[in-house]
């Protein structure tokens, strides 16, 4: 991509400065010798964004940017079991594992951790479903109805069977916290579609937050006017938003204007300063956001038929972990709401706390899959379905996965261990195939085998959906042009695009 005024580097040599060729070739003093010379000159907070002048982000750093290509999607709405749902008991149907079930194998369990283990046959009922014929459980009855519309990719692979450090790299693509977010990304490669809407938001499971927290939502070292906005389930959506004072709009539209010159006139002197460039955004965002938030929860103004088939006034069910498909239902009808208002990237969690509170289904996957199947399912083909009626689905990528899959072994009395080595995800519209299945693990579900997708590919992929060129999408941060997908080779899974 075109980075700054300074650089502009596609895979040709690059030309710059002086002083950035000293940084990128020297060693030692030297680099240290500059550092305060280049970090005054705004080099360490250069902004490689799409197509548009410095200036634009340096003022707002949402500003829209126009992408490296034609987009096929204009958001994306990211559904995170968190504790990694099993493949083997959902779209990765494995007739060698039914047939085997109770035999002893070798397997590895955890890094290099070969283990004998019984083979753990899935008590699902598989079938075809769809035109296409696509081989899904009875986990899901809802969702199945959509067959056509899944491309379910089974040939992933991660490189943590941790929850805290697996969700991190799924959502940053590294496996420690410090990174932008892919909601970042996207919101640093693309800017805003809506500026009186966030361009990232994030929605939890009222069971609790994943276990690795708000990295995970992150802007990491990029601006903070990059990370996601968490709307709460109860209460105010978005905390201290209402203003505190009998101040009139009036009143308040004129003092964000007031701050906004002040800021604007400071910056103006200090090139680089993101952090008051999100500030000055984020001021005027909050309040824009004391008009629009509400309007957009307000779920009230949708008819009695939608509120149904998204399941909002279902009752909870008698198991005391369990809660049913309302919740979930209102996020993802929230969601389509705010995609369809132009928010780039909303990420919704389903599962908190800890074990069956979530998709760890240690001690028991067939429990865990009567807690949370039924809490999902009915939301999500409301989902799917909604936008398809609006002619949003072909404009919306919908993403469906954890942070790993569960092992074909028997764990306890009926449970599944983590297992990173191969597990599955499906993605929906946004300019990928329907009713497909992709790639495929072993014989009995553990490994990636054929088409093996490193989690990296997929994120290039949903980049490269968004009109996004993950080798170009850079940003400079500590002498170093970071990317989501790093520094090891990535390709977009053309095998999923339409």
């Amino acid at each position: 991509m075109h980075e700054t005024d300074e650089t502009q580097c596609s895979g040709a040599p690059c030309t710059g400065t002086r002083r950035e060729f000293l940084w990128e070739m020297g060693a030692g003093f030297t680099g240290l010798a500059l550092a305060s010379l280049l970090d005054r000159d705004g080099f360490f907070a250069r902004q490689g964004l799409a197509s548009e002048p410095p200036t634009a982000a340096a003022v707002n750093p949402l500003a829209p940017r126009r992408p490296h290509s034609l987009p096929r999607a204009k958001a994306c709405i990211f559904l995170f079991m968190y504790g990694g749902p099993s493949s083997v008991d959902t779209w990765d149907y494995k007739p060698e594992l039914q047939k085997r079930d109770g035999q002893t194998v070798d397997i590895e369990i955890r890094r290099n951790s070969i283990q004998k283990q019984k083979l753990f046959a899935s008590r699902r009922s598989f079938r075809q479903y769809g035109e296409s014929g696509l081989w899904c459980s009875d986990a899901f009855p809802a969702i199945n109805r959509c067959a056509d519309d899944l491309c379910v990719v089974k040939s992933l692979y991660a490189d943590t069977f941790a929850h805290g450090s697996a969700m991190i790299q799924m959502n940053t693509g590294r496996i420690i916290q410090g990174s932008p977010s892919l909601g970042s990304w996207l919101g640093y490669g693309l800017g805003t579609a809506n500026e009186n809407l966030p361009g990232y938001v994030v929605m939890l499971d009222p069971r609790g937050g994943p276990i690795s927290g708000a990295a995970n939502w992150s802007s990491g070292f990029m601006s903070a006017a990059y990370q996601g906005t968490y709307l709460r389930h109860k209460g105010e959506p978005i905390l201290d938003l209402a203003p505190k004072c009998d101040a009139t709009p009036a009143m308040q539209r004129d003092t964000i204007s007031t701050l906004a010159e002040l800021n604007a006139r400071h910056l103006a002197e200090r090139p680089g300063y993101s952090e008051l460039a999100a500030r000055i955004a984020s001021y005027e965002l909050a309040f824009q956001l004391q008009r629009t938030a509400p309007e957009v929860m307000d779920l009230s103004q949708e008819t009695q038929a939608t509120l149904d088939m998204y399941g909002v006034f279902d009752p909870k069910p008698d198991h005391k972990i369990a809660i049913g498909p309302a919740h979930f239902g209102r996020q993802c009808l929230t969601a389509r709401r705010l995609v369809e208002r132009g928010v780039r990237f909303v990420q919704i969690y389903s599962g908190g706390g800890h074990q069956q509170e979530n998709w760890d289904a240690h001690n028991g996957i067939e429990e865990n899959l009567q807690i949370h199947g039924p809490e999902i399912d009915k939301p999500i083909y409301a989902l799917l379905t909604d936008l398809k009626q609006r002619g949003l689905l072909d404009e919306t990528l919908v993403v469906w996965g954890g942070e790993f899959g569960r092992q074909p072994v028997s764990q306890g009395q009926g449970g599944r261990d983590h297992n990173a080595k191969g597990f599955l995800y499906w993605l929906a519209g946004g300019g990928t195939k329907g009713g497909v299945s992709y790639g495929e693990t072993d014989e009995f579900g553990h490994a990636a085998a054929v088409n093996r997708h490193h989690i990296r590919d997929l994120h290039a992929t949903i980049l490269h959906l968004m009109g996004l060129n993950h080798e170009q999408l850079t940003y400079f941060y500590g002498g170093l042009n970071h990317k989501l997908t790093g520094v090891q080779p990535a390709q977009v899974i053309e095998g999923v695009l339409a």
